[in-house]
């Protein structure tokens, strides 16, 4: 079949996909639909329209699929996983939503591959593969980029926020009134985090509990001492304010050290990201130049070159990534 028919085929399928998410994530936006996040209630009788009773399904943007998807994956381990992840990286999909993403990934893989192999069949069928497993694993890859992006954000903001609240608790302000000045005075993502604290506790959540919350949204060793004194404190006693003005002093240092470290191994990074993307990048322009050329590569026994390469490859960049990742 002509590769621009399939690729034709495969652009309907992901706009067909797409067709459905939109009518999947087609929820109500009233006030009761946003309330579910916290009140967890799956249907409510509200008010009377013409003396009778309507209910409505309580969904943050969701349909009752999709519900019912987010319950069902919800309770294995790899759901539970996934909305971590979600929750830990501030995206507001849903577990179908996801879903559906990976499998539009992996169609537009699939159609990218065929095209770049579209000089033989052996390599159509090598590129294809290889385009559905990286579609596969692209939405894994973003959401990982974007928990790394907040994680260095939230570590950066760490100490002034708990320099904030040791001058709070000295003012005279209590543990829950610093942490809600912090939600208010601070950016995002820590101000965003810590709004959640507070909201969890003004609804009925002990604060050890909601800050043990956030840590598992935000797993921070520096997040974690700031825990683990204010538990200390609640149980025995003491100046908590003294003892948040050392941890802060410790972060501070610690984010100073990170990024001498960041700064004298950028070279070796760099380093790292090119030579590994080099040869790909290579191979797929010569692949769109002139794929007859690079379909001789993909028979035996020169095949045999492009896998030693790739794994070399591979094996190359985590060395470097081993070397230049130093631990402070």
């Amino acid at each position: 079949m002509n590769p621009l028919i399939i690729a034709a085929i495969v652009a309907l399928a992901i706009l067909a996909l797409f067709f459905v998410l939109a009518r999947v994530s087609g929820g109500s936006s009233n006030f009761k639909g946003r309330l579910e996040r916290f009140a967890g209630d799956g249907q409510k009788e509200v008010e009377e329209t013409k003396g009778e009773k309507k209910k409505f399904s309580l969904g943050i943007g969701q349909s009752e699929l999709a519900a019912k998807v987010d319950k069902s994956f919800g309770r294995q381990t790899f759901g539970r996983s996934v909305q971590r992840k979600l929750a830990q990286a501030d995206l507001k999909l849903t577990l179908l939503e996801f879903m559906i993403g990976k499998v539009g990934g992996m169609l537009v893989g699939l159609a990218i591959g065929m095209y770049l192999g579209r000089g033989g069949a052996v390599m159509m069928m090598i590129c294809g593969v290889s385009g559905v497993v990286l579609g596969f694993f692209v939405p894994d890859w973003f959401v990982k980029f974007r928990i790394a992006k907040r994680m260095k954000a939230f570590n950066d903001q760490l100490a002034e926020t708990i320099g904030l609240v040791a001058n709070s608790l000295r003012s005279g302000y209590s543990l829950l009134q610093s942490l809600e000045l912090v939600s208010k005075e601070s950016p995002d993502p820590i101000g965003t985090e810590f709004r959640r604290v507070v909201r969890e506790v003004g609804l009925g959540i002990s604060p050890q509990e909601a800050l043990q919350n956030l840590y598992a949204r935000m797993p921070s060793d520096d997040l974690d001492l700031l825990i683990t004194a204010i538990n200390i404190q609640y149980e025995v006693g003491g100046n908590l304010a003294q003892i948040l003005d050392t941890i802060s002093h410790t972060i501070r240092e610690r984010v100073r050290i990170k990024g001498e470290i960041g700064v004298l191994t950028a070279q070796g990074r760099i380093s790292g990201y090119l030579v590994t993307s080099l040869p790909f990048f290579i191979g797929g322009v010569v692949t769109l130049i002139n794929p007859e050329y690079m379909n001789e590569l993909w028979t035996f026994p020169w095949i045999i070159m492009p896998i030693c390469g790739f794994i070399m490859v591979v094996a190359g960049f985590l060395i470097i990534r081993k070397i230049v990742n130093i631990e402070v």
